[in-house]
């Protein structure tokens, strides 16, 4: 299991479309892609579960992947999200 912080910088935090950004990117994995916030854990995997969060610009969140690709899925996933997650 490998888990890291990242604060969500893209001005609109985590709608719909980052949120599908980032599903269709933890899907690409066997791992499981979770993330911790206030007091939740979403799976990375499940838009509702994403936008459930109610992430927003500026908030710090932490993955946690686990699995056979969890170091490659952890990468991809906080290099999107630096990325500004398409916006």
């Amino acid at each position: 299991m490998v888990s890291q912080r990242i604060i969500v910088k893209n001005p609109t935090g985590l709608h719909l479309r980052p949120a599908g950004i980032l599903c269709r990117e933890a899907m690409k994995f066997q791992s499981s892609v979770t993330f911790s916030f206030r007091n939740t854990t979403a799976n990375a995997k499940s838009v509702l579960s994403v936008l459930g969060a109610c992430v927003k610009s500026g908030d710090e969140v932490e993955f946690i992947c686990d699995g056979p690709d969890e170091n490659e899925a952890l990468a991809a996933i906080i290099k999107i999200i630096e990325d500004g997650l398409g916006e």
